[in-house]
């Protein structure tokens, strides 16, 4: 079986307590790996090696050999690519287009973009008059804030973990990284690229375990690290912000999201249907920016719901690897639970199962998996359980509206604030409905579309702070100012 060890100051280590858990594939239940748990020796270590790190040779380069290095580790990522493909499937049971076409790429494109941003986002000058009128120059200086801590979820780890190191790093910084236990082997595979590539020790360590009482909490309590990044859900950010509370540390969080899907009647249709299919169904519906309540203008209404049912119904269920599989298992047991009470929720409230609504059949050797059936529902008020609270699973409502004023009242109706989709095309209407939506990131015919260049984040409950681009420069760096009198 696969060892599965931490990675601190270069070297991969197991944990001074000999504690290991168990990795276990979602597609069909079976043990593919033993992770090495790592205590507080191990993250004390990993902060001590980051911080070494600062003080030594990766402080000492210059931002064109540090953004360099970035390229050659996106490079190596990119010869190395179907490992990485093949350890992300294990981890997640996700098919093996959703990984060749977005994740793994995505993940090496997060080093090569934060890089190039690093070296050609300039800083403010001003010049001062003074009373003497010989004046004065202000400039801005950026420097690297410290040890990151980069806790990492397990929806789509490789490509949500390098948006944080890889601008993290471009920046100088050194980062301690918490998979989570759902999902260690890409980061752990990352390792051996920082070594191969020359990226010197300490600046990437991976600790692996869980939340509470693991490796999660002692390294966010850990008065080492400088500033936390996490994403995840809602509950833990809360936790981990009462942590970083402690020592006054940065936080950026993304967090959970309730996202609207609205699709107007004068939208393309086949485009709409194929857009609301994959923002609440990619990825097993495992998408913080995914879409779990839908809103269809009423003169369609009918026919879109038809529409959505006939394509949930033709998805082909399999393990990743195998041609022709377009759908794959939850995480984990645990999670299937979760989601299939709220199935259960769902009809007890009085929803009508358009489809799904279950566990599927699958054949014995497939049986173990975590799987569930995508699911649609209609009839439900706003008020519904399932209406209201993220399920991060393959699922949504759909409910028919008349107005924009109706439908932006329906999207802003709740906690969350991260994503939604709109379907339309009416260009006055798609710019009153972005301005007027109260999330942290609108796409209008289209899902999912990202340039790295920009802000992403949420409001309300779904986060705190904006990374991407020169936001993320703003997270990962401090600014002083220096004043110059003539």
């Amino acid at each position: 079986m696969r060892q599965v060890q931490n990675f601190i100051d270069g070297q991969f280590t197991g944990s001074a307590s000999g504690r290991r858990f168990d990795k276990i594939a979602p597609v069909d239940g079976t043990v593919i790996a033993s992770i090495s748990e790592a205590g507080a020796a191990e993250v004390d270590a990993a902060v001590l090696a980051g911080r070494a790190a600062l003080k030594g040779e990766w402080g000492r380069l210059t931002t064109d050999q540090r953004c360099d290095l970035l390229h050659g580790v996106a490079d190596e990522i990119t010869r190395r690519f179907d490992d990485f493909v093949a350890a992300e499937m294990a981890d997640t049971g996700q098919p093996h287009h959703v990984m060749t076409h977005a994740f793994i790429p995505r993940g090496a494109a997060n080093f090569k973009v934060f890089a190039d941003v690093v070296k050609n986002v300039p800083t403010e000058s001003f010049v001062l008059p003074t009373p003497d009128g010989a004046g004065a120059i202000n400039y801005g200086l950026r420097r690297p804030k410290g040890v990151i801590a980069v806790i990492a979820p397990w929806n789509a780890p490789f490509l949500l973990m390098t948006w944080k190191v890889g601008p993290a790093m471009a920046c100088g910084n050194a980062v301690v990284v918490k998979p989570s236990e759902e999902t260690p082997l890409t980061t752990t595979l990352l390792g051996e690229v920082m070594n191969t590539v020359g990226i010197p020790k300490g600046v990437f360590n991976v600790v692996h375990g869980f939340g509470p009482g693991s490796a999660g909490e002692l390294l966010t309590r850990h008065r080492g690290v400088d500033a936390i990044t996490f994403t995840g859900e809602t509950g833990t950010g809360t936790a981990i912000m009462k942590a970083a509370a402690e020592g006054i540390r940065d936080v950026s969080f993304e967090l959970g999201g309730k996202n609207a899907g609205i699709v107007f009647a004068d939208a393309d249709f086949d485009k709409a249907v194929d857009g609301i299919f994959r923002s609440a169904f990619l990825n097993t519906g495992q998408v913080c920016l995914g879409t779990e309540r839908v809103y269809v203008q009423r003169p369609i209404f009918e026919r879109f719901v038809a529409a959505l049912k006939a394509k949930v119904e033709g998805v082909n269920f399999g393990r990743p690897e195998t041609k022709g599989t377009d759908y794959g298992p939850l995480i984990s047991a645990e999670h299937k639970r979760k989601v299939l009470s709220y199935y259960r929720k769902a009809v007890e409230e009085g929803a009508t199962v358009v489809t799904g609504g279950g566990v599927p059949d699958m054949p014995a050797d497939l049986a173990g998996g975590h799987w569930v059936q995508p699911t649609i529902w209609t009839g439900l008020p706003e008020t519904a359980t399932v209406v209201r609270e993220e399920i991060f699973g393959p699922c949504c409502h759909i409910r028919p509206f008349d107005t924009e004023a109706e439908v932006i009242a329906l999207a802003n109706a709740n906690d969350y604030g991260l994503s939604t989709t709109i379907w339309t095309t009416n260009l006055s209407c798609a710019h009153r409905m972005a301005a007027a939506i109260e999330v942290g990131i609108v796409w209008v015919n289209s899902w999912f579309l990202r340039d790295l260049r920009t802000a992403f984040g949420g409001s309300k409950m779904s986060g705190i702070g904006r990374e991407g681009g020169v936001h993320s420069l703003e997270f990962y760096t401090e600014t002083s100012n220096v004043c110059i009198k003539l």
